[in-house]
């Protein structure tokens, strides 16, 4: 008899893993005999109890094969209790001559396939365990499908009743904006943009960050961003309008320490200046006909809801004829670089905007091409929350 959890290796590294569960001496050498003949690669653990193999359970371990008649198990109880150890793991049952009617119970009941042990041969063994894997992993793709699926439907709908359509008609305008939740599989972000033209012809823009990530203040972000195209359509702009929207974070957080940040600009109904004001949030890009640069970073103010009564105050901006403005959370500049751990930071995104700029990239290349570059210098998406605007006029 094998000893507890037992390890024959058969085979080399990479080659199958399995896990046959067999209190029986004679039919676990049999199985091994008849395994190796067929398989010679083959890796076999062997336990002989269901405590037992649970506890010799691996992720490298592909397939299961256990007895339905355990001395510690009886029945479908030993398949629940693989599968709730090992979900992701294919498991082949064995069942005798009496009992082949259980075998079509366990494949109900997730079993990827039966053996009745009287029946097994070398070659037969071998396929239904190649199948058990196989159908086990095409469950999984399709498991996954159908999640990716299911969420890509819920983030239209959220996108749909909760990312802004923009109050602009001003055609001569370009506006392109792009939101990305951080976290894999994440719904909705902290992270809110909004434009508005208002009635003077004046147009407003604001770009925020809710410290912190999920559902919370995602709901957070989207209330502020609520409250700030109701304050502009009532005509508040400049620090007045921040500190109504301080006043609504401090009211709505649930915790003293969430803050955000906020940058705003309001674009002259001539289009050629802006009036800025930043709440601790990263400088925007200016996009001009002698090439990329950032706002300048005085004068600026504290992010909301740390500093009660404090000023924002405003830098106002030349834009000329033709111009670009590039707003963004950090969630663009807070990637990796290389194996040394550095961020990318503003520094790092100037290059990246110098480089598309100066080879003709605008608009949704432009977007896309920034937040790209910087998921490949970080080797992989970005995980922070991220939410960028592009507004633009003539060829900037």
């Amino acid at each position: 008899m094998h000893s507890r959890g037992a390890e024959r290796l058969l085979g080399v590294a990479g080659s199958p893993h399995l896990l046959l569960v067999e209190d029986d001496p004679g039919d676990a050498f049999l199985f091994e005999e008849l395994l190796s003949e067929a398989q010679p690669d083959v890796r076999i653990t062997v336990a002989t109890t269901l405590a037992e193999a649970l506890d010799a359970l691996r992720p490298e371990i592909q397939c299961v094969i256990v007895d339905l008649a355990l001395p510690d198990a009886q029945g479908l109880d030993a398949l629940r209790q693989v599968r709730s150890h090992a979900p992701n793991t294919a498991v082949l049952v064995l069942t005798g001559l009496a009992d082949a009617h259980v075998g079509v119970e366990a494949v109900a009941a997730g079993a990827q396939d039966y053996l009745v042990k009287q029946d097994v041969d070398g070659a037969l063994l071998t396929r239904a365990i190649s199948y058990a894997i196989e159908r086990k992993r095409a469950d999984e793709s399709e498991r996954q499908l159908v999640e990716a699926r299911a969420l890509s439907r819920e983030n239209a709908r959220l996108e749909r009743g909760l990312l802004p359509v923009p109050i602009l008609n001003d055609t001569t305008l370009r506006h392109h904006t792009r939101y990305r939740p951080g976290r894999y599989r994440a719904l909705l972000g902290g992270d809110f943009h909004d434009t508005v033209e208002t009635a003077d012809g004046s147009v407003h823009v604001v770009i925020g960050d809710v410290s912190g990530h999920g559902a919370d203040e995602a709901s957070l972000g989207v209330r502020l961003r609520m409250a700030w195209r109701t304050l502009v359509l009532a005509g508040h702009t400049g620090e007045r309008l921040l500190d109504t929207l301080d006043a609504v974070l401090r009211h709505e957080r649930w915790a003293e320490e969430i803050f955000t940040t906020v940058c705003m600009m309001t674009i002259a109904p001539d289009r050629r200046t802006a009036r800025l004001h930043r709440a601790g949030h990263p400088r925007p890009l200016f996009f001009g006909p002698d090439g990329v640069v950032a706002v300048p970073d005085e004068p600026r103010g504290p992010a909301l809801g740390l500093i009660p009564a404090v000023r924002w105050p405003s830098l106002d901006i030349e834009l000329g004829d033709s111009w670009g403005l590039l707003l963004y959370t950090d969630g663009l500049i807070e990637g990796h670089v290389g194996d040394d751990g550095d961020y990318l930071d503003l520094s790092g995104l100037m290059e990246l905007a110098t480089a598309a700029h100066g080879a003709g990239q605008r608009g949704d290349v432009l977007v896309d091409g920034l937040i790209a570059e910087a998921e490949r210098l970080n080797g992989d998406v970005l995980a922070d929350d991220l939410a960028v605007l592009l507004l633009s006029r003539g060829d900037g």
